[in-house]
């Protein structure tokens, strides 16, 4: 396909995935959209893997070895901001992370793949479902993904806002960061605002609680290591003229390692057992895992860079990108079988993710669809 025509079909393609946006796990439409899309260029397309979760298997050939293309498909709870012609029909309901363009991507590589005869083997297009709340990998793998689909290696793409346009960003390792929440409730005593000392103080204890574990990053964790907390909400039940007898906090941390998620987790709860205690107040501290992190492992890695040049050229990649601290669910996917994670440069002064006027670069759409199809042709070759 000319890369005109195949620009003007991915475009809309992801115009209209852009028009219906949904959330974790109630991806109907999406879904439906995405087996009418792969089912019309000849892909077997199996639906309902782990919920909404769609996977198309393209076969080619003798080969054994198999491939897994994945791209997401939810949405946010967010009301888009922005006014393009193609703006979601969802209200309160908005692609404000580039998963129409993943889609889209993901799409194109199977359209340029049906049209390749230079590999051999097994390609399976993965759409996984609710990657924003971290629960989908999960769900397509406690479906039987891999035993249904089996696949030797899996790779997938996010755009990000802040590299260059069409930049091809990786490494070997950790790439993305896990995210765990915490919730923190203290049980204080209320009082008359004139008379604080017959109370037991929930907010001059949350505040000492905040404050100390800034110092859990700063004095706990090797500093070689990378780690985050933040306290993102502090909620009482007070009023003007009223000590409250409770305050709940709540926020997340991020780090790279399963020492460091136990060590941040440990002298949290030691932190706040013994500020609650000095207070004479009670307690409850709640601590969750929602994401992992994700580490590229470095077998993977040069065949990577080597599709990225030929779609990008060498100037336009980095095989040895900066880490950052913000989660992906595919890191779910790398803890079982190899692959890559990989970032796709939106322009640096681009919309932030996440953002109520964010929009998808339509011009990432070719570059990342003759990416997969590269990356899935060379790993099948021979």
């Amino acid at each position: 396909m000319a890369e005109p025509d195949l620009a003007s079909e991915l475009q809309s393609i992801r115009h209209h995935l852009h028009e219906i946006p949904e959330t974790a796990f109630s991806e109907f439409k999406t879904s439906d959209y995405v087996a009418v899309q792969l089912a019309a260029l000849g892909v077997e397309v199996i639906r309902q893997v782990g919920g909404t979760g769609v996977v198309g298997t393209l076969r080619r050939g003798a080969g054994t070895r198999s491939i897994g293309l994945r791209a997401d498909m939810d949405a946010l709870p967010i009301t888009e901001a922005g006014t393009p012609a193609y703006r979601s029909t969802h209200e309160g309901r908005m692609h404000a992370c580039g998963h129409d363009g993943h889609m889209a991507m993901v799409l194109g590589a199977a359209r340029l793949l049906t049209q390749a005869g230079d590999w051999s083997g097994t390609v399976q297009f993965v759409f996984q479902p609710a990657e924003e709340p971290g629960k989908g990998a999960k769900a397509m793998l406690a479906d039987g993904l891999l035993t249904r689909f089996p696949m030797d290696e899996i790779y997938g793409v996010h755009s990000t806002p802040g590299l260059p346009e069409g930049q091809f960003a990786t490494r070997a390792g950790g790439i993305g960061a896990s995210e765990d929440n915490f919730v923190i409730r203290i049980q204080g005593r209320a009082a008359h605002a004139a008379r604080p000392h017959m109370s037991i103080d929930p907010i001059v204890i949350g505040s000492e609680i905040v404050l100390a574990l800034q110092s859990v990053v700063a004095r706990s964790v090797d500093p070689i290591d990378q780690a985050v907390v933040s306290v993102t909400e502090f909620i009482t039940d007070g009023a003007r003229n009223v000590i409250p007898g409770s305050v709940t906090i709540k926020g997340d941390t991020r780090s790279y390692s399963a020492e460091v998620q136990a060590l941040l987790e440990r002298r949290m709860a030691a932190l706040i057992s013994g500020i609650c205690a000095a207070h004479g107040a009670g307690h409850a501290f709640e601590y969750t895992h929602e994401f992992e992190p994700t580490v590229n492992p470095p077998q993977c890695l040069d065949a990577v860079v080597q599709a990225a040049v030929e779609t990008a050229g060498r100037e336009h990649v980095d095989r040895d990108c900066r880490p950052v601290m913000g989660s992906e669910d595919f890191g779910v996917f790398l803890k079982v079988i190899p692959g890559n994670f990989l970032r796709l440069g939106c322009g640096v002064d681009a919309v932030p993710l996440h953002n109520p006027r964010f929009d998808f670069n339509d011009r990432l759409l070719v570059p990342g669809a003759r990416y997969f199809a590269t990356l899935a042709r060379h790993r099948l070759r021979g």
